[in-house]
């Protein structure tokens, strides 16, 4: 078990319904919007803070792009009022946002995070996240990450994108974690 400190951050990362598409390809996972929204809710249920993180793709073509309604959040981790939402442009939440900010005013708390993709946003977030000197814990069951061509033109399984990349994190950036270990 993990205790979650009475002080503790929930970041979600670019749960927004443009991950639906099936032009990402096959994604693992399936039930992670579920255990996002149990996670959410316990987050809220016990007054912690909660920051949502959106991407704004700069292509317009983007299934990112605001405007699109593919941009939106998903149902599942919808924001209620008064929480904190934060739009970037790149992968990391902390590049050209107020997020290192924000949580250093709030005394740099331990900060959990869970979202889309686990590769991407997710992975960069959380990396730097551990190098700007937070306590940083990723909660692998609620992130999922799509299937890729490696370099070699060979598929790669979106499974084993989602395990080497949490195996990368882990322990180095951030503590890995899964949702039934978080205690409240």
């Amino acid at each position: 078990m993990s205790k979650v400190a009475p002080n503790s951050v929930l970041v979600i990362i670019d749960v927004q319904k443009g991950f639906s598409d099936s032009r990402w390809g096959k994604r693992n996972n399936p039930d992670a919007e579920k255990k996002m929204k149990k996670v959410l809710e316990e987050f809220r249920k016990h007054g912690l803070t909660v920051i949502h993180v959106r991407h704004d793709s700069k292509n317009p073509n983007s299934l990112l792009h605001h405007g699109k309604e593919s941009f939106q959040f998903k149902d599942e981790v919808t924001p209620l009022e008064g929480e904190m939402i934060i739009t970037k442009h790149v992968n990391s939440a902390f590049i050209g946002t107020s997020l290192e900010q924000v949580l250093r005013d709030m005394g740099s708390p331990p900060v959990y995070y869970m979202g889309l993709v686990t590769d991407h946003c997710v992975s960069t977030t959380a990396r730097m996240s551990g190098n700007l000197g937070f306590e940083s814990f990723v909660i692998a069951d609620a992130c999922a990450a799509h299937e890729k061509i490696g370099v070699n033109g060979e598929k790669l399984p979106a499974q084993l994108i989602h395990d080497v990349n949490l195996a990368s994190i882990n322990g180095e950036f951030a503590k890995v974690l899964k949702s039934g270990e978080l205690e409240f």
